[in-house]
């Protein structure tokens, strides 16, 4: 019979700063969509000839979303503040605690994310050497961070394109600054989406260990009996 291993994976602050920054991003998209709502200009197309409206009236009928402007603004700059705060917060912990060292990619994260999207595409059957993050998820995480910096600077810059003039400039101008802002909102939608299928293909034990911290591995009968001689000869060698 296999006996079960507990390890260690997640600290107490990554899981904290996770769980507080889902449901706030979740609040800042959806806010977005109300602000949005006011002034939708964006479509995918050329010319007259449009592909894809962003978004469709029956879509934000559906979704309540017309004539709720000062719900959306009002929601939008008061978690505003807990995402930039969370977000501070998060990379502080990551420099002070060395933990950037299992995010951040390194010169190898390239090739080797590649070879992880060959794999999880069931094109390659062989994998790079897998630490706690895979190149792929090192590459995903850190891009997110900028991503939050990108919206955060975005942000003010429209929210106020007047008091924050010399940033407007810096990132186009106000029009340019709001598309980016949405380019970034639709970034952070599909990583959403991505990591949610990700989790779930991972199963349960991946998505429990956000939660308590650790995951349960199970040990083969051989290597579960070698494990517990090794403990007990060190044991006896400590006594002696």
């Amino acid at each position: 019979m296999s006996e079960k291993k507990i390890i260690q994976k997640h600290p107490l602050a990554i899981r904290w700063f996770h769980w507080i920054n889902f449901p706030v991003l979740a609040v800042m998209i959806w806010s977005g969509m109300l602000i949005y709502w006011a002034n939708d200009v964006y479509r995918l197309g050329w010319g007259d000839t449009t592909v894809l409206k962003f978004f469709p009236d029956s879509f934000n009928k559906a979704l309540n979303i017309p004539f709720r402007l000062a719900e959306g603004m009002s929601l939008h700059f008061v978690f505003m503040w807990l995402f930039a705060i969370n977000g501070l917060a998060y990379v502080l912990y990551l420099l002070f605690s060395k933990e950037y060292k299992l995010i951040f990619p390194n010169k190898r994260s390239l090739k080797e994310a590649w070879l992880v999207l060959l794999h999880d595409l069931h094109i390659k059957k062989g994998l790079p050497p897998q630490k706690k993050y895979n190149a792929a998820q090192r590459i995903a995480y850190t891009g997110v961070i900028f991503m939050g910096l990108g919206s955060l600077l975005t942000g003010l810059a429209i929210f106020k394109p007047i008091q924050f003039g010399s940033l407007c400039w810096l990132l186009g101008g106000y029009e340019w600054a709001r598309a980016e802002h949405f380019i970034l909102t639709l970034l952070f939608c599909l990583f959403f989406l991505v990591h949610i299928i990700q989790v779930a293909l991972a199963g349960w034990n991946n998505f429990a260990a956000m939660i308590r911290g650790f995951e349960t591995k199970k040990i083969p009968p051989v290597i579960a009996t070698e494990e517990n001689a090794a403990t007990a000869a060190t044991e006896n060698t400590a006594s002696n």
